[in-house]
């Protein structure tokens, strides 16, 4: 009986909502990825002028580095709670981080103190930053998280619409999406097509939060993309 029951279990995990079998879930997600994208965050802090960055150049890498690795250790032994505490530290920081240089970058165009070189190279450096940690906030909230969405094996999102979400059922096989879940990979092109578009494009938003989120993002890109606008402007 027990083993009937676990085979019942196991079969759910595999099964559409009308009972038809989708397929194999997803190999769990590379954590790499995300590592990647913190270190890429805190080397771009390091490049910027230091007129851009409020208190010491070194803080925020440190930061960074030093709570990666107990996020990472939390993660393996199953430490979800902590894990998911750590990573949200970590995106906030960051982002406080990042609201500040584009403040500074934006205080800095009138004074004409920066090289018009160096101002643009800075908010290009900071156009990135901002892709890149909104893309860990998508990654980090959707469905609870990364660790919650695999443990429900679910289908797709609760917070975006993806592509393969629009697939019919029966049509997903060929299209190899059965048992679908996001990746870093996929928030991070929502990430960009955002900043780039001022705008969702690939995967409609669902959740308040993503919205609010998507705000944001688009409001410190566009300033961005204004102040490089303004400057390149001058320096004609």
């Amino acid at each position: 009986m027990a083993g009937h029951l676990t085979s019942k279990k196991a079969e759910a995990w595999y099964t559409g909502d009308v009972g038809e079998p989708v397929g194999k879930i997803d190999k769990p997600e590379p954590r790499w990825q995300v590592v990647l994208a913190l270190l890429a965050v805190g080397g771009i802090y390091v490049a910027l002028p230091r007129a851009l960055i409020a208190g010491p150049k070194w803080v925020l890498p440190i930061f960074i580095a030093v709570l990666i690795a107990p996020t990472v250790v939390a993660h393996r032994m199953g430490k979800h709670s902590l894990n998911r505490v750590l990573g949200i530290i970590i995106s906030s920081v960051i982002t406080l981080a990042l609201l500040a240089s584009v403040g500074l970058l934006v205080a800095a165009v009138p004074t004409h103190k920066e090289e018009p070189v160096a101002l643009l190279r800075s908010g290009a450096e900071l156009w990135f930053t901002n892709m890149l940690v909104f893309a860990l906030w998508y990654w980090r909230l959707d469905g609870g998280g990364p660790t919650a969405r695999r443990q429900r094996h679910e289908f797709g999102s609760r917070s975006f619409v993806f592509p393969q979400m629009q697939i019919e059922k029966i049509e997903r096989g060929r299209f190899e999406c059965q048992g679908w879940q996001p990746h870093f990979v996929d928030y991070l092109f929502i990430a960009w097509t955002t900043s780039s578009t001022f705008g969702p494009t690939d995967a409609p938003l669902l959740a308040r939060w993503a919205k609010i989120l998507t705000m944001v993002q688009i409001g410190i890109s566009l300033t961005i993309v204004i102040v490089l606008i303004s400057r390149a402007v001058g320096v004609l």
